[in-house]
C-alpha cells in the first residue's frame, strides 16, 4: 500500500514539474513557433497576442495590405481609440506610401518624418506590445519585421474640468482635478513654471498597471521625504489600485489611528501651494483627489479661503473652527457630566429649567445623548445616500420631526436636543472630512467616560488623546507640528494667518531652502518710509 502512494505522489511530482517548466498562455504553439514570435512572423504573432487577449470582445485586429504587397495588422481596444485619427492620421498616410521593396516601406514606416505622430515608440516584444494595447494605444505588425509600432492614439470621455464640489471658497480659482492624470499634473504645471516641478512615474497594480505620479520641487523638498515616499509606495503589491484612498492605506504611518495622516485636496492651486511648502503630492490616475505628505494636525484645519480672505477675517475664521471641532467632541460628553455628576456648575434658574425638561425622561443622560447621537449619524448618512432631489428635504424633516416627536413624547428633553444639533453643526466645520470623522467617533468613548467618571473621565479621556496625538507621525515629521516640538516661526500660520509679506519663511518640513521671500517684500512701504511720506 505504501509502494502504490510513492509511485503516485512521484507521478504527481513529475506532473507539477512539467506544467511548472511549460511557458503560460502558449497552448497550441510549439517551441519553433515561439522562437519565431520575436522574428518578425506575423500570423504566428497575431495567433499568439490573440491567445493572451482571448474573449476580449472589444480588441480590434485590423489587417490590411500596403507597400509592395507587404502584411500589416494594426490591433487596439474599441472605445478607447479615436477610429477617425486612426484612419486619417495613419491608415491613410501608410496606405499612400510608395516604395520599391519590403526594406524600403519598413525604414518608411519607421522614420518619424513620413508620418505626423510623433511620439510613438517602437517595442522590441509581444508582451510590451500586448501592454500597450491594454493601455489604449494602437500597435501596428508588419510581416518580416520584428519591431513593433506603439502609437498613443488614446482617447476616451472625461469629465470636464469644473469647481471643486468639496472645497468651494467665494474667492479664489475655481478649477478642480478630473479623473484623468494627464490633465492632472497639467493644471499643476501651469502654475509652477520652474525646472525645478519634479515628476516621478510609477506603475502599481500587478492587473490595473495603475500610473501613479509622485510630484515635488527640487531644492524645496527634503530628498529624505522623496526617497522615503518612492519606497513605500514602490513597495505595495497588489493587485490594483483603483483610488488614492488605496495607497492611502499602504503608505501611512499608524494605520489604526483614527486620525488622517494625509492629506487630500482636489484643488489644484491647493496641491500646488503645497509643493512649494517642500511636500511630496501623489496622484493616481483615475482618481479626482491628490495625496499630500507629510500632514500635520494644524495643516488639516487650513482651507483654502483662508488664503484668499484678507488675513484678519482669516484669523477669526480659523478661531471659531478650532472652537467648534472642540465643541463636536466634548459639548455631549460636557452635558452628561454636569447634570450627572456637578450639576452644582450650573447657575440655579438654568439648572431649574435643565431639571424640569429632563424631568419626565425615563433614561439616564448618557443613554439620552447615545440615543440622539445615533440618531443623527443615521440621519446624516441616509442624506448622503438617497438622490440628492429629496436628501436635504429627508434630513432636515427627519430631524425636526424626530426631535419635536420625541421630545413631546418624553423620551429625550428639549436641552439634549439643543445639544445634539449644537454638535452635528460644529461636525460639519473641520475643512477635512476625514478629520471630523476622527472626532466624531472619539465623541462616543468620551460621552461613555463622561457618564462614568464625569470631568475626570473626561480629563482622562483628553489626555489620551493628547499622548496619541504627540506620539504620531506623518512620515517622520510630528503630528503636533509646530507646538510639539514648538517651531515658533511656524506659528505664524496655524491659529493666525499673517500677511503674505510676514511670512519670509517656508515651515520647517521643507528643505535646505527655506527661504520663501524676502525680509521685507513690501518695498514700496520701505521708500516711502525712506522720503518721510
Amino acid at each position: 500500500m505504501s509502494l502504490f502512494k510513492w509511485l503516485i505522489n512521484k507521478q504527481l511530482k513529475r506532473s507539477m514539474k512539467q506544467h511548472k517548466e511549460t511557458p503560460p498562455n502558449n497552448q497550441g504553439l510549439t517551441n519553433s513557433d515561439i522562437s519565431l514570435i520575436h522574428a518578425g512572423q506575423l500570423k504566428i504573432r497575431l495567433d499568439w497576442i490573440r491567445q493572451q487577449l482571448t474573449n476580449c470582445s472589444d480588441v480590434v485586429y485590423h489587417t490590411f495590405v500596403a507597400g509592395p504587397d507587404q502584411e500589416c495588422a494594426l490591433i487596439y481596444l474599441r472605445g478607447m481609440i479615436d477610429r477617425k485619427t486612426i484612419q486619417e492620421e495613419l491608415l491613410t498616410r501608410i496606405l499612400s506610401l510608395s516604395a520599391q521593396d519590403a526594406n524600403q516601406f519598413r525604414n518608411q514606416i519607421f522614420n518619424l518624418k513620413q508620418l505626423s505622430v510623433t511620439d510613438f515608440t517602437e517595442l522590441k516584444t509581444v508582451q510590451e506590445g500586448v501592454t500597450a494595447v491594454l493601455k489604449g494605444h494602437a500597435l501596428l505588425l508588419i510581416e518580416g519585421e520584428p519591431r513593433l509600432l506603439d502609437i498613443p492614439f488614446s482617447s476616451f470621455q472625461t469629465r470636464s474640468i469644473v469647481e471643486a464640489p468639496n472645497e468651494a471658497v467665494l474667492r479664489g480659482p475655481r478649477e478642480a482635478f478630473i479623473e484623468d492624470l494627464e490633465i492632472n499634473l497639467t493644471l499643476i504645471r501651469r502654475r509652477l513654471k520652474t525646472p525645478d516641478f519634479k515628476t516621478e512615474m510609477l506603475l502599481i497594480g500587478t492587473k490595473t498597471q495603475t500610473k501613479v505620479i509622485i510630484a515635488y520641487v527640487q531644492g524645496v523638498c527634503k530628498q529624505e521625504l522623496i526617497d522615503e515616499v518612492n519606497r513605500r509606495v514602490s513597495e505595495i503589491d497588489i493587485d490594483g489600485i483603483l483610488a488614492d484612498s488605496y495607497l492611502e492605506d499602504f503608505i501611512e504611518d499608524s494605520p489604526f489611528s483614527p486620525f488622517p495622516q494625509l492629506q487630500y485636496s482636489e484643488r489644484p492651486d491647493t496641491v500646488t501651494a503645497s509643493l512649494l511648502e517642500g511636500r511630496v503630492a501623489i496622484m493616481v490616475d483615475g482618481s479626482p483627489i491628490v495625496l499630500l505628505a507629510p500632514t500635520t494636525l494644524f495643516m488639516l484645519m487650513q482651507s483654502a479661503e483662508d488664503y484668499y480672505q484678507r488675513y484678519i477675517a482669516a484669523t477669526w475664521i480659523r478661531w471659531i473652527r478650532y472652537i467648534f471641532l472642540m465643541a463636536s467632541l466634548l459639548l455631549p460628553s460636557i452635558y452628561i457630566a454636569v447634570t450627572t455628576f456637578h450639576p452644582e456648575m450650573i447657575p440655579a434658574r438654568l439648572l431649574i429649567t435643565v431639571t424640569s425638561s429632563r424631568e419626565v425622561v425615563p433614561f439616564p443622560a448618557l443613554i439620552e445623548a447615545f440615543m440622539m447621537e445615533l440618531s443623527f449619524e443615521a440621519l446624516r448618512e441616509a442624506a448622503v445616500r438617497i438622490p440628492k432631489a429629496i436628501g436635504q428635504a429627508v434630513s432636515v424633516i427627519g430631524a425636526l420631526i424626530i426631535g419635536t416627536a420625541a421630545v413631546q413624547a418624553g423620551i429625550v428633553s428639549a436641552a439634549m436636543v439643543i445639544i445634539v444639533s449644537l454638535t452635528g453643526i460644529a461636525s460639519f466645520i473641520s475643512p477635512h472630512f476625514d478629520l471630523g470623522l476622527a472626532f466624531r467617533l472619539l465623541r462616543f468613548p468620551i460621552m461613555i467616560l463622561a457618564g462614568a467618571f464625569g470631568l475626570f473621565g473626561i480629563s482622562c479621556g483628553m489626555i489620551l488623546i493628547y499622548l496619541h496625538l504627540i506620539n504620531l507621525r506623518s512620515f517622520g515629521t510630528p503630528y503636533l507640528t509646530p507646538f510639539a516640538p514648538l517651531v515658533i516661526s511656524d506659528l505664524k500660520d496655524t491659529f493666525l494667518r499673517v500677511p503674505w509679506w510676514l511670512m519670509n519663511k517656508r515651515p520647517i518640513l521643507s528643505g535646505a531652502n527655506r527661504t520663501r521671500q524676502q525680509a521685507d517684500s513690501r518695498k514700496w512701504a520701505q521708500s516711502q518710509e525712506e522720503n518721510g511720506d
